[in-house]
């Protein structure tokens, strides 16, 4: 039996979980917002959020100032009303066992059995809040939640990746350059094929997979100055107001239906009048590569591992190049 929603329902509730994330901020969330945090395509992402609209579950305003914002706290909104703002009224249209022998002409003899299998499931549904969700997922990307024993995912392990990279290149004016929010999609998207082609080396030639779609959205509040690689706290002062939170995210494909997804935090601030530095962190989930199919220890990382790490330090290292010839240009 398939438990899994359909493409729509899955895009609904990403997207009612990105709203229910930033609620207790106040703040209202861009359709690219969601699209980044998310992984929704671009192309499907207003409607997405109009269903959530329709439903009663999200408002949205037009301007500069606008987005969309859940309508009420997520501890009120209940998860069957976000399934059903896309798949539509959970209940079974026909018999599970549909045409059969002429007795089965008005019921079959699944049809109470699948009833109150669908009944079970709409109030599971229904006593499971987007609070409930959100906070799932907080101790996910916390790392309080261990590996299920059932994991319905296909392909490799996520890895967790970090790095650091100086940029030659003053903060205020890398601020300006990254509100050309096409820089860290370009950068991705060109670190993608050096990966690539380092992997299908490495594997011998087996077949490859492509990228589906890059986002990229730019937060041009300041940015917060965190933790080093080392875990000490950063020394040069406050939060710069020339500081920026770029959030990259990707998907991609594979024949066999496998897939890579991956996510990064890019944050700028100074490091002196001449020079920024980056700090990212983040995600990432390639196909694995042969006997290389599970995730290795740290102390001996598999090669999904490295590429991983290789991806990330790629897209920063043409995000600064990208930056300093466009203030080489202009010098």
């Amino acid at each position: 039996m398939n438990m899994t929603l359909s493409k729509r329902g899955d895009y609904v509730v990403r997207s009612a979980l990105a709203l229910a994330r930033a609620y207790p901020s106040g703040e209202a969330r861009k359709i690219r917002e969601v699209v980044a945090e998310m992984g929704v395509p671009q192309t499907f992402a207003s409607q997405i959020l109009a269903d959530l609209v329709r439903a009663g579950i999200a408002t949205s305003k037009a301007g500069k100032d606008g987005g969309y914002r859940l309508a009420l706290p997520p501890g009120e909104v209940s998860l069957v009303d976000v399934v059903e703002a896309g798949e539509g009224p959970l209940r079974a249209d026909r018999c599970a066992l549909g045409d059969g022998p002429c007795r089965w002409d008005s019921v079959c003899p699944l049809h109470e059995t699948w009833r109150s299998a669908t009944e079970a499931l709409r109030d599971v549904l229904r006593t499971t809040t987007l609070a409930d969700v959100v906070k799932r997922d907080e101790d996910i990307e916390a790392g309080r939640v261990g590996t299920p024993a059932d994991p319905h995912r296909p392909g490799g392990s996520s890895v967790r990746v970090a790095d650091s990279i100086q940029v030659e290149a003053p903060c205020a004016f890398f601020k300006s350059a990254a509100r050309q929010e096409q820089i860290a999609v370009d950068a991705l998207t060109a670190a993608f094929s050096e990966v690539e082609a380092l992997r299908s080396r490495i594997s011998g030639g087996a077949q490859t997979w492509t990228p589906v779609q890059v986002f990229s959205t730019v937060s041009l509040r300041p940015a917060k100055r965190h933790k080093d690689l080392n875990g000490t706290e950063a020394t040069n002062g406050p939060p710069s107001p020339d500081g920026v939170v770029i959030a990259v995210s990707f998907e991609g494909s594979m024949p066999g239906g496998k897939s890579a997804h991956g996510e990064f935090t890019i944050t700028s601030g100074a490091l002196d009048p001449e020079r920024c530095e980056l700090q990212a962190e983040g995600m990432v989930r390639l196909p694995a590569i042969g006997a290389d199919a599970t995730k290795s220890s740290p102390e001996d990382p598999s090669v999904g591992d490295r590429l991983a790490q290789v991806l990330l330090r790629t897209t920063l290292r043409r995000i600064a190049k990208s930056v300093e010839d466009a203030l080489a240009k202009r010098s």
